[in-house]
């Protein structure tokens, strides 16, 4: 067998001597200087690195100053875009100024202020086309700060402007209402006049004027009609008086409505008035069927003589005022006619209230009448009344007075609604019926003059049309 091989032993100290000969020899080859040399290199090596790094250290501040100019450049041109939009919005608030300027002085026409807008307006105009090329070339202003204050200044000036023109505008849109308010008060002052001069004209006799040369027998349902509408008239303006009084004294209106006729339904709240009206009317047009209204102590003509008697007494009367034939004949029996009725219609505690106190009824009781405003409206009313009653005697056949009671359904023959509204409101299954009449109607022959009745849905059982005809 053969022996293997090994690796020769190499001791510590062959191992020292081998490794010094190999630096002698790297020594020999390279020259190496001597220590101190060896420290003459490191100190140059370093003095050689030391300016490097100064170099790179100037390098690096010359980096940053050239990074704080970009900085500046960019503020600087961030501050003359900022001055230039300035500039343009502030061109734009006085363009609008002067548009508005200039339309405002066209109407009024004012040559002046169209030219004094005009030339404001091509101004702006090539301040704007200046700032367009300003933008374009880059050429900015060097002072942006004072540039935007004067900007700022300009744009406020510009709105100010606006702001008085519209308030020129304002104003003269005023004075134009106010003109207009003067025309139509002007005008409603005027028609108020008219109407009071149509009113004072219908209240007066003159209207009855077309029964000045009619003969007894020429009379006709017509010339009643005519009479009627003129006391209903005067009826409704007595009762217009009486609300007024009402409202002035504090009164509970709708209390003394429902004291006339209990349990209706009002559609509006005016129609209350209506209630008042029935009222007056039913004081008034009582006993109508009565050749002397049930006045005691009156002496009438034969049956005979008793159609031209009345007709004589109807135009009598009918050309004068209320007032002036009470003065001349006290103690006629129309003068009977409205005492009686003045003291059944105005009773003490309304005229108490009224008035504070109760002067006119101690005169009328007396055998007077009052000089007032009040008793000459009820005069007036009462004359209507009073005629239509003498015409409604002079007619042949003779005109009989009727009415409805409460609850009879309404019919178009023998009925007229002062509210029309409720047949817009009724039911199908639920006829609207009458609440009460307000204004009661009449027959002459086969001549039916319709009364007048507010109508109500809720109401009691329907009640035929009752009629009292005349003895």
């Amino acid at each position: 067998m053969m022996e293997s091989v090994k690796p020769l032993a190499v001791t510590p100290r062959k191992k020292l001597a081998r490794s010094f000969a190999k630096v002698l020899h790297v020594k020999a080859l390279i020259g190496i200087a001597s220590v101190d040399g060896l420290k003459n290199v490191i100190s140059d090596a370093n003095l050689k690195d030391e300016g490097n790094m100064g170099k790179s250290n100037k390098s690096s501040l010359n980096w940053s100053e050239s990074f704080v100019e970009d900085d500046d450049e960019e503020v600087q041109e961030r501050k003359a875009n900022e001055a230039l939009l300035a500039k343009l919005f502030a061109s734009i608030s006085v363009v609008k100024g002067a548009y508005a300027e200039l339309q405002y002085s066209q109407s009024p026409f004012d040559p002046d202020g169209i030219e004094a807008a005009d030339q404001l307006l091509v101004s702006e105009l090539k301040n704007l086309s200046e700032l367009k090329q300003c933008f374009l070339k880059k050429q900015f202003d060097p002072s942006p700060e004072r540039a935007i204050l004067e900007a700022e200044s300009k744009e406020l000036q510009g709105v100010i402007k606006t702001y008085e023109i519209t308030g020129k505008k304002l104003e003269s849109q005023v004075r134009l209402k106010d003109s207009e308010v003067i025309f139509l008060r002007e005008k409603l002052e005027e028609a108020n006049k008219r109407n009071k001069a149509i009113e004072k004209r219908l209240n007066q006799s003159g209207q009855l004027a077309v029964l000045d040369n009619v003969h007894i027998s020429g009379l006709s349902p017509n010339h009643f009609i005519t009479v009627l509408r003129h006391a209903v008239r005067s009826i409704r303006n007595f009762v217009r008086v009486i609300v007024d009084e009402m409202r002035s004294a504090d009164w509970d209106v709708d209390a003394a409505v429902n004291a006339i006729e209990q349990d209706v339904v009002y559609i509006a709240e005016d129609h209350k008035c209506f209630a008042i009206e029935a009222f007056v009317c039913r004081e008034m047009f009582d006993a109508f069927h009565f050749p002397n209204f049930s006045l005691s102590k009156e002496s009438l003509p034969d049956r005979s003589r008793r159609q031209q008697w009345f007709f004589g007494r109807f135009n009598e009367m009918k050309s004068m005022k209320a007032k002036e034939f009470l003065a001349e004949k006290p103690r006629s029996s129309f003068a009977k006619f409205c005492r009686v009725k003045y003291l059944k219609l105005v009773h003490p505690k309304m005229e108490s209230s009224f008035f504070g106190n109760m002067n006119q009824r101690n005169l009328v009781n007396a055998g007077g009448f009052p000089d007032t405003a009040f008793f000459t409206s009820f005069a007036e009313m009462a004359k209507r009344v009073w005629l239509l009653h003498c015409l409604a005697f002079s007619l042949e056949p003779q005109a009989s007075i009727f009415q409805v009671g409460k609850g009879c359904r309404f019919s178009d023959v023998y009925m007229e609604s002062v509210n029309d509204e409720i047949f817009l409101y009724s039911e199908v299954e639920s006829d609207p019926q009458v609440a009460f009449t307000v204004v009661p109607g009449f027959r002459i022959g086969k001549t039916v003059i319709q009364c007048q009745v507010y109508l109500s849905q809720h109401q009691s059982k329907a009640k035929k049309i009752s009629s009292t005809k005349q003895r």
